[in-house]
């Protein structure tokens, strides 16, 4: 009885607009296609009441942060039961479940939520107003003084009730992204959030804290805002790298419920290398082309598009260039360490890959300090950018590419000498043009309309060596295998010879009655390529 009674005691509680909210975000989250990140609870529920209670996630838009601050919402609100929300999900057999579950006075700030409606410097002053007035409305016994701010209130209320609360905030960056650095409406976010999150009191009144945004903590000179913060981004992840993004195992078990061809949304959407999670796929773009029941870009809706051409068109030395490798599917290195987190303050070609690290524009692979473009539908948006930029000879290339594909496949030599002579002609920068590998690089933007029917392999281990440039066809392409050996300064019978006493592994053996065996030379002399295609 006495269960019954406390249960009915909590859903009595009056819903608020930033407190109380309940679960019902999650309730219609689970109403749809539904993949497990449960897990994640347990990670912040072994940071609660410790040091480390307070934690910061950024990652690039829709990759299910506003999804997973629903879930933490839902599970640590007190004011309803949602035992049977979480019943079927990896959380319930974990040993914390039961201790965590609806025991908090949960408040839930989205940012956006002001920043859409303020764009001057009170805005700061609005947060304040709106959250203490909410509080208040929960805590009608305890009254509101003159000189208390948020966090005032808090204090008292926490004093008088002995339980602390869960602040959860979403878009936490938003104002970072609105206002420049300097401005009084910044100033007073930095105050504001060092005022709850930071101050002496801070450990009496949370349980813990949960921030999500797109980038990390902002830092000021040399130090963070918040280092009382723990940081999960998509640059250092932690232990949260497959709670954010979908993994191979997850994707390949929708394709198979829904019909779905998983090397297209593999082609499509993989290529996230986040932490030691090697393969993570967009979530929302693959829950779309699941809905639509075909692969295209969701991407333009992410809104980022018009930053990510402002950052291309910096004239920082070899900004242009590593952007044209990076299409050509090469990876750049980078130092993401100096960034300041500020999508205002850039200062070097390192600062602008960092911010499209964390835009999802490129992704890291922080074992070799490499970024690297993810996959088909970011690749596109790239290109679009080249276009927005006016980059005329990079444009060219890539639309003479499906020319030069046809050429090889009815195995006309001279057109395609032709073809690759126009692209090094126009992309003479990007390395010294003196050796295979340069010639690699320049062919790799040659053939980019390959990649959509084609998974194309640089380098390709072989039985003796490696081939420069392999395509495999991707399932259900009809056409053949491509090997291509590239030569500086030698006979193109040689290259053609070259690859023929090569041993291939099996992904080009299968393909032995229908195979294309391409050289290509360059003579430093004469500056033109020729070229020899032999069909097995």
């Amino acid at each position: 009885m006495a269960a019954f009674f406390l249960f009915l005691h909590q859903n009595q509680s009056v819903m608020g607009t930033y407190i109380n909210l309940g679960n019902i975000g999650f309730q219609r989250v689970r109403n749809n296609e539904y993949v497990d990140k449960s897990g994640l609870i347990a990670i912040i529920n072994s940071t609660l009441f410790t040091e480390r209670s307070c934690s910061c996630v950024s990652r690039s838009r829709r990759f299910g942060k506003s999804v997973a601050a629903k879930m933490l919402c839902a599970y640590y609100d007190h004011s309803c039961d949602s035992r049977e929300l979480f019943a079927d999900l990896e959380i319930a057999s974990d040993p914390s479940f039961e201790k965590h579950l609806n025991k908090y006075p949960v408040i839930f700030l989205d940012l956006t939520n002001f920043t859409t409606r303020f764009k001057d410097d009170s805005i700061i002053e609005h947060v304040q107003k709106e959250l203490l007035a909410d509080v208040h409305k929960a805590f009608p016994d305890i009254p509101i003084m003159a000189d208390d701010d948020l966090m005032a209130y808090l204090i008292r209320v926490t004093e008088s009730t002995k339980q602390p609360f869960i602040f959860i905030i979403d878009e936490w960056d938003a104002i970072c992204r609105e206002f420049k650095p300097g401005t009084h409406a910044m100033d007073d976010y930095v105050n504001w959030l060092r005022r709850m999150f930071k101050g002496s009191n801070s450990p009496q009144v949370f349980a813990g804290v949960y921030m999500t945004g797109i980038l990390p903590i902002k830092k000021y000179k040399t130090e963070s805002a918040l280092n009382n913060f723990i940081e999960y981004s998509m640059v250092e992840p932690r232990r949260m790298a497959s709670y954010f993004g979908f993994t191979k195992d997850e994707v390949k078990s929708l394709a198979k419920k829904h019909g779905m061809d998983f090397d297209e949304l593999e082609k499509w959407y993989d290529g996230y290398q986040i932490g030691d999670e090697q393969s993570i796929f967009n979530p929302n773009s693959v829950m779309q082309a699941i809905d639509v029941g075909r692969c295209r870009s969701f991407w333009a809706t992410t809104g980022a598009y018009d930053a990510v051409a402002h950052y291309i068109s910096m004239n920082y030395e070899g900004l242009k260039d590593d952007v044209i490798k990076m299409l050509a599917e090469e990876r750049c290195k980078v130092n993401p360490t100096k960034f300041q987190n500020d999508m205002s303050i850039i200062r070097s070609k390192d600062d602008v890959f960092t911010v499209l690290i964390h835009l999802g524009y490129l992704s890291y692979d922080w074992q070799k300090n490499e970024c690297y473009i993810p996959n088909k539908e970011v690749a596109g948006e790239m290109v679009n950018a080249v276009e927005a930029n006016n980059w005329t000879h990079v444009m060219n290339a890539l639309e003479t590419s499906e020319q030069l594909l046809q050429a090889t496949l009815r195995g006309d030599g001279d057109a395609v000498a032709r073809g690759v002579d126009v692209a090094h002609d126009e992309n003479t920068s990007i390395l010294s043009y003196n050796d295979e590998n340069s010639l690699a690089c320049v062919l790799s933007i040659a053939y980019y309309y390959a990649s959509n029917d084609y998974i194309i392999h640089r380098e390709l281990a072989t039985g003796k060596g490696f081939a420069d440039l392999v395509l495999i066809p991707r399932k259900n392409v009809d056409s053949p295998a491509i090997v291509i050996e590239l030569k500086y300064d030698k006979a193109v019978d040689t290259a053609i010879e070259q690859i023929k006493r090569r041993q291939y592994p099996a992904k080009v053996a299968q393909y032995a009655d229908n195979l294309l065996l391409v050289g290509i030379t360059y003579e430093r002399d004469t500056k033109q390529h020729q070229c020899c295609i032999e069909k097995v």
